[in-house]
Order: structure tokens, then C-alpha cells, then sequence
């Protein structure tokens, strides 16, 4: 089974909309809660930055028998060290962001903590890759 979602920079009212359909659809194929629970920690993580750092990007979503693969490729920035980006708390955030009570420097970390493999790439002026990858055990 294969999914798309376009994530649109700067939207915050829409943060949450792909990662809330994936849940539904785990839930239809009962998958274990466990493993929905962490898999969508990830990707809503994944779509905040997107929303909070990029211009647009595309959540393209891979359910087979034995995992999910998660793969959002997003226009923007990019990450100029990615080494850097993983460190719990820090954020390249803007204020404007901070304000809304995201930007708190935990979405990769949290990303890592709730996927199986996370694969990340990024080149700056164009924009960053990311592949999650969640067993379904």
C-alpha cells in the first residue's frame, strides 16, 4: 500500500494532518498500537519541521508485510549540520515559531527514539530527505 501527503510550509493549522491519516490506517490494518504509537511520533515530528523549516514537501508513506517505510523530501533550507541538528535541544527555529510552542530542538531526537532506521540527508539552498523505517514486530 502506498500513500502521499503534501505538507505545506508555514501551515500550522494543517501540522498533523498526514501523520493523523497514517494512524487511521494502521489502525484498519491492526497494526500493533504499540508500534502505531511510535510510528506516528515520527512522522508527526517529521511533518512539524517540515511546516516549521521548509517551504513544501511530500510525505510518501510504504506499508508491506513486515514494515513501513516513511520517506518526506521537503524544499527549503536544508540542515547545514545535520551532526548538530540531532543534538537534543537544538533548533534553528524562528521566533515566530517558538511562540507557537514548537521549535524546541526535539524533532529529530524524537524521531530517532521512535523509528527502527532513520536515514537522513540534507544539502542546503534545496532541502533535506528523510526515510523512517518502523518493523512491524
Amino acid at each position: 500500500m502506498k500513500f502521499t501527503f503534501f505538507i505545506e510550509g508555514e501551515n500550522f493549522s494543517k501540522a498533523g494532518t498526514a501523520s493523523s491519516e497514517v494512524k487511521k490506517i494502521l489502525k484498519q490494518l491492526n497494526v500493533d498500537p504499540k508500534i502505531i504509537k511510535r510510528t506516528v511520533v515520527s512522522l508527526y515530528e517529521a511533518e512539524v519541521n517540515v511546516v516549521a523549516h521548509a517551504f513544501e514537501g511530500n510525505m510518501n508513506v510504504e506499508i508491506f508485510p513486515d514494515k513501513i517505510v516513511v520517506r518526506i523530501e521537503d524544499k527549503g533550507p536544508g540542515i547545514p549540520d545535520i551532526d548538530k541538528a540531532m543534538e537534543k535541544g537544538f533548533s534553528t527555529a524562528t521566533p515566530k515559531v517558538r511562540e507557537m510552542g514548537f521549535g524546541a530542538g526535539m524533532g529529530l531526537p524524537n524521531i530517532k527514539k521512535n523509528s527502527d532506521e532513520m536515514n537522513i540527508s540534507s544539502k542546503v539552498n534545496v532541502g533535506t530527505k528523510l526515510e523512517i523505517v518502523n518493523y512491524l514486530k
